[in-house]
């Protein structure tokens, strides 16, 4: 006889109940949520049927907030505490937010996190997005009509670890539990090569409102590997409308704007960006509350021209990704286009001439990032279907490395690896008797610490006391899948061990990652010659070190004329230390000095060195017999 499970129709029983899960794609201009029902992604929309909700929430003096379309409608009569593009200060500190001069918001500089003023008291970007975020989770509780169990929200490729953990934070406001973040380009990989079973080398160009993305991916037999990234944190559609503003003010002839004004004008640009997409030419007119009348004419040639340097951005980051990934044009199969800015003519022209291909933009560019959180959900939350066999492989944006004598970085974790990943190194003592080692985790591609991001520092105390090389100590840096660094050190004698998950103060600067990069290969050679010499002072602080603890235990071995031909020797050391640090002089030159005086020293201790041996096997051997050796 069968046992049958009865349920509500539409309604699944456990232990076959389907886990609600979400994908959010947390936009500049817009976000929305999907999830996947009866085997398919779809967007859920809100009680008017609009699946869009503007990423804009507008504080009240009663400490409310409206959010979405209700909040866009004040935009320009409210623009103080109508906040609009939020996501382009998350992580971010008041030197670091571009055309912040033009902004209408009363920033206060917080510690490492830029905060705004509102009538609703100062508000962080956290917050703000936090309730962009709630909206977007009541709206999937009351499409789906249970709670969730989980998120996977997206974020930029190029967001580094303070703008990822500001996203994190927000979700967790927002009551959000974050399955994974996902990097957009690659959500929207998921979202094309899942539906259609593409195969081959992938360019996923991702324009949004405030970032621009692109990342090379290698899509095989269900697996998607990234093999690299790139773009810009602080270029999107809003620059796009920047810099028709401008144009506009200056066509018009305005004197400097009011708050209000500036408001009106900007919405008025970014409303003549997209007719421009549909139109040859369109019309701006405005009536300023300084009683100007604004009448101007815009062309699609024109508004192509004055934004030619923001396309032109594009692909260069294009360049760099595809020299990352060691790709070529011919190489790639296809491009994918992302984020609603990419529908503008010009921007599809540039990238189809770039890759000689016509672009896929079969999937809606606003939608298909939020389907492939979707998918990716779905999965996390354990609803894997019959033929769900794949695997994401995402990577690191820029490397991680850690601090070693003479403050150099020795890279732990090279930029482009697939994540998750751990990776360990071991280190050892400088100093006899040293009992704690400090570690400094560094982020970049520099050679010296001085041209990196510090992200964090920890000490692990008690090594026992050793000769300096003898303690074995092992360092471990494991990044997560949501790109987040933890660090681990343990003495592997003792046990002893210490550890720090890295919560990065917010407030790496918008152009800081792609700075880092085009710094460590113009600079290449001369970092190489840097740390040639660096390594050559440590050795030299190491014979110096070595040499005087020999000379303070054993110096009644050497004859007066013996110590004084010693003392030299060491004081040309630290000559020779003292000048390899005069930056008139090249770097290769002062290794080559430092290096021959480090030798002269070697060379002369040697009879010392055989003394000394000589000395302790004959103190092993005191008192014992022929047989007992």
């Amino acid at each position: 006889m069968a046992l049958l499970q009865i349920a509500e129709p539409g309604m699944s029983t456990a232990p076959h109940q389907h886990r609600l899960a979400v994908g959010i794609d947390l936009g500049t201009t817009n976000s929305l949520v999907a999830t996947v029902r009866s085997g398919s992604p779809e967007v859920l929309s809100d009680e008017e049927g609009r699946s869009l909700l503007p990423s804009i929430v507008r504080y009240l003096p009663n400490g409310h907030a409206n959010i979405g379309h209700k909040a866009r409608v004040h935009q320009t009569t409210d623009p103080k505490n109508t906040i609009v593009s939020v996501k382009r200060f998350m992580g971010r500190g008041l030197k670091d937010i571009a055309h912040a001069e033009n902004l209408p918001y009363d920033f206060v500089e917080g510690e490492g996190m830029v905060q705004l003023n509102t009538v609703a008291g100062v508000k962080s970007p956290v917050e703000v997005s936090a309730q962009i975020l709630a909206t977007l989770r009541q709206r999937a509780e009351d499409s789906l009509g249970d709670d969730l169990v989980g998120a996977v929200i997206t974020v930029p490729a190029y967001f580094d670890d303070a703008q990822r953990q500001a996203t994190k934070d927000a979700a967790q406001l927002a009551g959000l539990n974050v399955l994974r973040l996902l990097s957009e380009p690659t959500a929207a990989a998921i979202a094309y090569g899942l539906d259609h079973g593409k195969e081959g080398v992938y360019a996923v160009y991702d324009l949004g409102g405030g970032t621009f993305d692109i990342s090379i991916l290698k899509l095989s037999k269900g697996v998607f590997e990234v093999l690299s990234t790139g773009g810009d944190s602080a270029l999107g559609g809003d620059d796009f409308d920047h810099r028709l503003f401008c144009w506009i003010t200056e066509q018009a002839k305005l004197a400097p704007l009011s708050e209000h004004d500036t408001a009106t004008l900007m919405v008025k640009a970014r409303q003549a960006k997209e007719l421009l997409s549909t139109n040859e030419e369109t019309t701006v007119e405005a009536i300023l509350k300084s009683g100007e009348i604004v009448q101007v004419t815009v062309t699609a040639a024109v508004f192509s021209e004055i934004t030619r340097h923001l396309v032109g951005k594009t692909m260069n980051a294009i360049r760099k990704a595809m020299r990352d990934a060691s790709v070529t044009v011919e190489d790639v199969d296809g491009v994918v286009m992302v984020g609603g800015a990419t529908r503008m003519p010009h921007v599809r022209r540039a990238v189809s001439e770039f890759f000689q291909t016509i672009p896929h933009a079969n999937i809606d560019p606003d939608r298909v990032v939020a389907l492939g959180a979707a998918i990716q959900a779905n999965l996390l939350a354990g609803n894997r279907a019959e033929g769900d066999d794949w695997l994401l492989l995402d990577v690191t944006p820029l490397s991680l490395g850690i601090e070693t004598m003479g403050g150099l970085v020795e890279k732990i974790i090279p930029r482009n690896s697939t994540i998750p990943v751990a990776r360990a190194q071991e280190f050892t003592t400088f100093k006899d008797g040293q009992t704690a080692l400090a570690v400094h985790v560094v982020q970049g591609e520099r050679e010296l610490v001085s041209d990196c991001r510090s992200l964090a520092r920890f000490e692990l105390r008690g090594i026992p006391p050793m000769a300096a090389g003898a303690a074995r100590i092992r360092v471990t840096y494991q990044v997560d899948a949501d790109g987040l660094l933890s660090v681990a050190a343990r003495e592997m004698r003792s046990g002893v061990e210490a550890s720090i998950t890295v919560k990065p103060s917010y407030g790496l600067g918008d152009d800081d990652v792609a700075r880092m990069l085009q710094e460590s290969y113009s600079s290449a050679s001369s970092d190489m010659q840097m740390r040639a010499l660096r390594e050559e002072q440590v050795e030299a602080e190491r014979i110096l070190l070595a040499t005087q603890s020999a000379l303070d235990a054993d110096v009644e071995l050497l004859s007066q004329e013996e110590q004084a031909a010693i003392g030299q020797q060491l004081q040309a050391v630290r000559d020779a230390v003292t000048a390899s640090n005069d930056a008139s002089t090249a770097p290769g030159q002062r290794q080559d000095a430092l290096h021959a005086a480090v030798q002269a020293l070697a060379k002369g201790t040697e009879e010392f060195a055989a003394r000394r041996m000589d000395k302790s096997v004959r103190k092993a051997l005191a008192g014992k017999s022929l047989d007992e050796v």
